[in-house]
């Protein structure tokens, strides 16, 4: 099974809502960082990439069709080359805004963290963020730089640059589907987003290996 669709855009962006939206088209499973931090083996996976082992994209998408948020959004450039029949989806709100929700939670998860070898250290704060991501100016022009480099990138007829609010006509004309007769999801909002990330952990750890 290869990927259909790949995201590109930073967490913060709606990509949870851009998750749930695809597994309505057919797009689903959809991998997400939820699905990484509730699943042991695919945490062991994603930190052996973050630590130098060579990618095996096979293998840390199988069951998948589409990919957004983090970890898959911070290898972009490698992931469109790997699938080049894939659909592009940039998810896009402007730097204030994704700065103000991402400082909020997101960046204190991280900085939070007690394990150095943690996908948002070694992943987001690192390979992101150059070490820099709690410096507002710093984290806003990495986000910056990250649009640029996917529009400069990915052929415009491949791309979708997909805006907050913007609903279910843009991304179904891009991805050939009908518009479904639902409302567009509205996922993982700040005040709740802490609380989803302690159980999916929880729920993880109580399926590890003991």
């Amino acid at each position: 099974m290869a990927l259909n669709v790949i995201g590109t855009g930073f967490g913060r962006t709606g990509t949870d809502s851009m998750r749930e939206a695809l597994t309505i088209l057919g797009f689903g499973p959809c991998h997400h960082m939820f699905e990484v931090l509730s699943a042991p083996d695919q945490k062991r996976q994603w930190r052996a990439l973050a630590q130098g082992a060579a990618p095996d994209w096979e293998q840390l998408f199988a069951g998948y069709v589409s990919c957004v948020d983090w970890p898959s959004a911070a290898y972009w450039p490698e992931l469109i080359k790997a699938y080049p029949e894939a659909r592009v989806i940039l998810t896009w709100r402007t730097a204030e805004s994704w700065w103000e929700s991402f400082s909020k939670t997101i960046l204190p998860g991280i900085l939070g963290s007690t394990d150095p070898e943690s996908l948002g250290r070694t992943v987001i704060e690192r390979r992101v963020f150059d070490g820099h991501m709690a410096e507002r100016d710093h984290a806003i022009a990495a986000y910056e730089a990250n649009v640029a480099a996917v529009k400069a990138m990915v052929a415009p007829e491949r791309l979708l640059i997909y805006r907050l609010g913007d609903g279910w006509p843009p991304l179904c004309a891009h991805l050939g589907v009908p518009v479904p007769d639902l409302p567009f999801p509205e996922r993982n909002k700040t005040e709740s987003f802490a609380a989803k990330v302690a159980d999916l952990e929880a729920a993880a750890n109580s399926r590890a290996p003991r």
